[in-house]
């Protein structure tokens, strides 16, 4: 049986070659953006197998006037990201420390050559503030397999669907709300 790390077959060290290192992954060209504006291109150990164990993957944003990479969290990597073109408004909020720096939420403009660093695992978010033009964005990330759950996605379009009893509580807004939003994200998430 082939020798498996972090669930993934390591190759014989006889049998490697340049492929196993090498994607045609086209990062220099233009990406059509999704409903909220964004299109994430991540490049990890599903497309180049030889990043396995070596902690590291890369991903190309490209964000529509006005787009957004949403609020989202990688559960296992730090990202470092570098604005190539355009202007993106980042922020992310610290974790649930004592007070004051409870949910802290620390942000910044960012301009071409700008680099940012989002730590693992904080719920951190790009949004394009220019009407008019495009932006893009490569982010290299501290795993092979970072991960990525969208906050709105994972809470409001889960299969199955979390009780609008426990999401209105926890929101503190009324169950026709929660209802709503589910609505929005199950159509979105499961079509």
């Amino acid at each position: 049986a082939p020798v498996r790390v972090n669930g993934f077959v390591c190759k014989n060290p006889m049998e490697v070659n340049a492929d196993n290192f090498f994607k045609a992954a086209a990062l220099d060209k233009p990406r059509v953006t999704n409903k909220v504006g964004s299109n994430v291109t991540l490049i990890n150990v599903m497309q180049i197998a030889g990043l396995n164990t070596l902690g590291i993957s890369i991903a190309r944003i490209d964000y529509a006037p006005l787009g957004q990479n949403p609020p989202h969290t990688h559960p296992r990597a730090t990202e470092i990201l570098t604005v190539l073109e355009g202007t993106l408004y980042v922020g992310f909020v610290t974790s649930n420390q004592p007070a004051p720096n409870r949910n802290k939420f620390l942000s910044k403009v960012l301009n071409k050559g700008d680099v940012f660093v989002f730590p693992a695992g904080l719920i951190h978010f790009q949004f394009n503030p220019n009407p008019h033009k495009p932006a893009i964005a490569i982010a290299a990330l501290s795993s092979q397999n970072p991960g990525a759950i969208t906050i709105a996605n994972a809470v409001f379009g889960s299969d199955p669907q979390i009780s609008d009893d426990v999401l209105a509580k926890a929101f503190q807004v009324e169950k026709n709300t929660i209802d709503w939003l589910q609505a929005q994200f199950w159509e979105n998430n499961h079509n």
